[in-house]
């Protein structure tokens, strides 16, 4: 039997099941992100310190932009924009609004096999650079060996917006060194300076990124919605519910955790368009990223 447990002092919404091998942990206060996660008996998300959330955006979810917007400028529909540049040291914009959004619980559903979380956020104030008002709705499904994460966006304003989403989290291997990534993609990202998208480069099909010391911090532009993670003693499986898929992989500095970030657009996207959707009055749009564990 699944439990669902909310700290009303915190505000952080605890998940377990009875047999104790499933446990999550989502920050509701922090863009409703999920923060530590077991699944199948295995840690496989874990608190990140020394490191804040404030500079890894553990696990955020990311919108209206995942990743940069170079020196927050950008124009759209014959309209220039100028949005803050909370990447100081770069001067970009970075990662979107909702990530340090506090989310209401809308409905939760504890089963025997299974829990699930709707979550949401109302953004009603126009924000400097993004002058338009949106609706989010997260559904976590927590089950033994499967975690999928249900994102809806709705555009609640009277004009067209341009938008890419992404989610951030990072994976607790016992050996990064030998573990690695596979994955089907056509293209990568050539990253210039201050981690802008310059270019595209064409690469093989089939991918196996060793990770070993690699200091990463890439993305490929996907064939396909599967990409998988192996570790020594854990193999992940990633999918999404999406045609046009990107990943972006990076290494914080902490030892045996890597990022893996699901995303459906790149670096200054907002100026390259490579991934740019744009969401018309009363319009949805919809995600779902799963992944699923099989312990080696």
């Amino acid at each position: 039997m699944y439990t669902i447990k909310h700290n009303q002092q915190t505000n952080i919404l605890e998940i377990k099941n009875s047999e104790n091998n499933v446990y999550g942990k989502i920050y509701l206060d922090q863009g409703a992100s999920l923060q530590e996660l077991t699944l199948d008996g295995k840690s496989i998300i874990q608190n990140l310190n020394p490191l804040s959330y404030e500079t890894t955006y553990a696990s955020s979810i990311l919108f209206p932009f995942a990743n940069r917007v170079k020196d927050g400028n950008y124009s759209f529909n014959n309209e220039s924009f100028q949005l803050e540049t909370n990447q100081k040291e770069e001067n970009n914009a970075l990662h979107g609004f909702v990530y340090n959004k506090t989310f209401k619980v809308i409905k939760t559903e504890e089963l025997k096999n299974s829990a699930s979380i709707t979550l949401e956020y109302e953004e009603t104030n126009k924000t400097k650079g993004f002058p338009y008002t949106y609706f989010t709705q997260v559904v976590y499904t927590f089950k033994r060996d499967m975690l999928s994460l249900s994102i809806n966006i709705k555009n609640t304003d009277n004009k067209t917006f341009p938008f890419t989403l992404g989610w951030h989290p990072y994976f607790i291997s016992d050996n990064l060194y030998k573990s690695f990534i596979n994955l089907d993609c056509k293209q990568k990202l050539i990253i210039g300076d201050r981690n802008i998208t310059t270019g595209t480069e064409e690469v093989n099909s089939v991918i196996t990124l060793d990770i070993e010391d690699k200091q990463l911090d890439d993305c490929w532009v996907l064939n396909t919605d599967k990409v998988q993670f192996i570790t020594p003693t854990y193999k992940l499986n990633f999918e999404s519910s999406v045609e046009e898929n990107f990943l972006q992989a990076y290494t914080p500095p902490r030892k045996n955790t890597i990022a893996i970030e699901p995303t459906t657009g790149v670096s200054d996207s907002f100026n390259n368009n490579i991934g740019l959707q744009s969401l018309k009055p009363n319009e949805d749009y919809s995600i779902t990223w799963k992944i699923n564990i099989i312990n080696n």
